[in-house]
């Protein structure tokens, strides 16, 4: 039997992957953790965390490297929480989403289905148009204090300095870095949550795929100093930007925004186009991360919808619309439903816009919007829902089969759930035809996914 006690070292093959994108190996019939690890590789482990049946491992020597290794274009890979996968080709990581997806329809949803491979990213790069760094205290060792903004470490509160970063534009780094300048020679103070003092607790940016960009700096108090000059440092650092926003939020909470804005100057909002449409984003507004993959993922979603013209279609979670503007353009009527009221202003907006006539929106919770559509005979012949990680509520599942759509198009950022309410859908009747992966986040571990249901009464009849 082998030493099962923390510090001990074992030789160990890596078979796979966690959902976390963490190497997973097997000692004694025991799963071990292995962060920074490949499939197929074989380590020396030395053992850090253990519990009865599951331990959590560092490797301490790579014995077999795989050919898929890479060295991390980052300084800061395995430091930080923001990549799991950049010491591995772009190949392995797509193969890795790819199992992760399969496995959680096999094993969750007892679902076997011939999965396309990962639709991959053509520039997995500087893709991510909305950044929000949290703002902690830096010392340097010689007792003088600054700013530390960049991201949290692994499963930490603790803020590490991010001068630059392989997933985010160009733009954010140099208005950041001009940030955390300035402000630190202004002797602004950062927020200490667990004190409750300090001024500055997140920076926060958008950016658009014409270069442009919006910042906004949330606060624990009421004002500002030194804004006017702050601004146009920043306006110097990036003539493209085009308004700073403050944030006011001075609750003891992780909810990064606050309700009060106050605009230091210019707009308080950032335009962007997808598929052919025109979005107007202001801060909380909520927006695909990535712009050119979210574009392959709602052409996706479009396809498995098969639309003719003449459809009533239902998207439920829809956000500031985008998906249901999408729809709109090859569906008799689309109804939007959504829990956040500034998302529904949004995408009446958003729709008065782009002059969608044929789309209405309604704020509430999903299945209470459903059950109101069915009460009063509205039965869609295509529902999409594209709810947050934590998936359908209960009760959706059977309202969503009551109202008997032809189709259901289930967009998902988590396997894991996604599995669950496939399975949840076969039971009343739908059956899971075919779905695609996309990789909406290249070098995190995150992948989102498309699938399509059919109803098996509306496919036995055709």
């Amino acid at each position: 039997m082998a030493d099962w006690k923390k510090n001990a070292i074992h030789p160990l093959d890596i078979q796979g992957y966690t959902a976390e994108g963490m190497g997973v190996a097997r000692l004694d019939g025991r799963v071990v953790f292995v962060p920074g690890t490949i499939s197929g590789e074989r380590w020396r482990v030395r053992l850090e965390k253990v519990n009865k049946n599951v331990a959590w491992g560092r490797g301490v020597e790579l014995l077999i490297p795989s050919a898929e290794r890479i060295e991390p274009d980052c300084a800061l890979a395995g430091k930080c929480g923001g990549c799991q996968f950049r010491h591995m080709t772009y190949a392995e990581e797509l193969r890795a989403k790819h199992q992760r997806v399969a496995d959680a329809l096999e094993r969750v949803g007892g679902i076997h289905m011939e999965l396309p491979q990962v639709l991959g990213a053509e520039c997995p790069e500087r893709y991510r148009n909305k950044v929000q760094f949290p703002v902690a205290s830096l010392t340097d060792g010689r007792g003088m204090n600054g700013l530390a903004v960049g991201y949290f470490r692994p499963r930490s509160h603790n803020v590490l300095n991010v001068e630059d970063c392989m997933l985010q534009p160009e733009a954010v780094s140099k208005l950041r870095n001009a940030f955390v300048f300035n402000a630190s020679h202004m002797h602004l103070t950062a927020y200490d949550e667990k004190t409750g003092q300090g001024l500055l607790r997140h920076l926060y940016f958008r950016t658009n795929s014409r270069g442009e960009a919006l910042c906004c700096i949330v606060i624990n108090g009421d004002r500002l100093p030194h804004a006017d000059q702050l601004v146009s440092e920043l306006r110097e650092a990036y003539p493209e930007l085009v308004g700073v926003v403050l944030n006011i939020n001075k609750k003891d909470t992780n909810v990064i925004l606050g309700d009060r804005y106050v605009t230091l100057w210019g707009q308080d909002y950032l335009e962007e186009t997808l598929c052919g449409m025109t979005f107007r984003l202001s801060v909380p507004s909520f927006f695909q991360i990535n712009r050119a993959q979210t574009e392959r993922l709602y052409a996706k979603t479009l396809e498995f919808a098969d639309l003719s013209g003449t459809e009533t279609v239902l998207d439920l979670y829809c956000g500031i619309g985008t998906i249901s503007l999408a729809l709109s353009r090859r569906a008799g009527k689309v109804i939007g439903g959504e829990i956040v009221p500034q998302a529904i202003e949004d995408a009446k907006a958003n729709a008065q816009r782009n002059g969608v006539t044929n789309a209405e929106f309604f704020c509430g919770d999903a299945g209470a919007i459903a059950k109101k559509l069915a009460d009063e005979g509205i039965h869609p012949d295509v529902i999409c829902v594209d709810p947050p990680r934590k998936g359908l509520g209960p009760e959706v599942p059977s309202i969503l089969a009551q109202m008997a759509p032809d189709r259901i198009v289930y967009v998902s950022c988590d396997p894991a759930t996604l599995a669950r309410d496939v399975k949840r859908l076969e039971e009343l009747g739908y059956r899971a035809v075919k779905g695609q992966p996309v990789d909406m986040f290249p070098r995190t571990a995150h992948v989102e996914t498309v699938v399509m249901l059919e109803n098996g009464e509306a496919s036995s009849s055709r």
